[in-house]
């Protein structure tokens, strides 16, 4: 009796074995088939996602802003408030990538006007490259902010000149019109092409840089611009050297430098100047 007991015990295990193996391989089977399936449905719900996106733009698009802006929020309540694009708005360069004649003049103004040497880059910068296609020294549009409004791009007069030029905005209200409106003023770069466009109608009208000097302070009816035209000729001087490689301190003379240009065929009227007084502003109407 004891050895068909044992035989039957054996039997009874090798049977319960190949049920467990036989239920084991059953689960990975179904477990196969239904990760398969799912990813299989995965990938036609991708394709189909796909597929209406390419047909549909407006989708993709509206899928992108919301994604960003999911994404934003996360990394605003993570590291707090963000804006990637804010340095597009800056007007800042870096000033080792300035030629070295723009650097110098950049870094030479940055010291003496206590201004930070990037946002100087870029002003700097665009004072060459208008200057070069105005027909206007750029140590000149540089020597006349820093006169004008020591680089402060929100400066305002009593009179209510604005800007790093000090342009009269209630007067060339047209010319800032093509930059969309006179809150453009508040602009560096726009202030600085305004008040280059309205020197040059200065320099045209009076027929020499000193002359249109006293025209864009609002001293054209004067013998005397109180002393406006030499100190702005002063320190155009002074940057003249400091961008051909001379040394030259803040308080060091500079000769002025007389720039001749051409006569106006007939001089046009000029706008009076304010009632209470001499103004450093660039006075002369359009």
């Amino acid at each position: 009796m004891t050895v068909p007991f044992k035989s039957s015990l054996q039997q009874c295990l090798l049977n319960t074995r190949s049920s467990a193996r036989n239920v084991v391989r059953d689960i990975a089977e179904g477990f196969f088939n239904i990760s398969h399936n799912s990813f299989a449905m995965l990938g036609l719900a991708l394709v189909f996602v796909m597929i209406t996106l390419t047909a549909r733009p407006d989708l993709r698009v509206a899928g992108e802003s919301r994604l960003m802006a999911l994404l934003l929020a996360r990394q605003e309540a993570t590291i707090g408030f963000t804006e990637p694009g804010a340095v597009d708005r800056a007007t800042a360069v870096n000033p080792k990538d300035l030629p070295s004649k723009q650097a110098a003049v950049a870094f030479w103004l940055s010291k003496k006007y206590g201004v930070a040497p990037e946002p100087l880059s870029a002003l700097v910068a665009h004072a060459f490259d208008i200057g070069e296609k105005s027909k206007l020294e750029p140590t000149l549009i540089l020597a006349i902010m820093a006169i004008e409004s020591g680089f402060n791009p929100f400066a305002q007069s009593p009179v209510g000149a604005q800007g790093l030029m000090q342009v009269m905005t209630g007067i060339h209200h047209d010319k800032y019109a093509h930059f969309g409106g006179k809150l453009a003023a508040f602009d560096p770069v726009t202030n600085l092409r305004v008040g280059v466009k309205v020197l040059q109608e200065c320099i045209s009208r009076a027929g020499s840089v000193e002359g249109g000097l006293k025209f864009y302070v609002g001293a054209a009816n004067l013998d005397d611009d109180g002393g406006y035209a030499s100190k702005v000729m002063a320190e155009h001087g002074r940057l003249q050297a400091v961008a051909s490689g001379k040394r030259q301190t803040f308080d060091s003379p500079a000769t002025p430098t007389l720039m001749p240009v051409s006569l106006p065929l007939a001089p046009l009227p000029v706008s009076p100047r304010p009632a209470n007084g001499l103004q450093s502003v660039a006075w002369l109407g359009s």
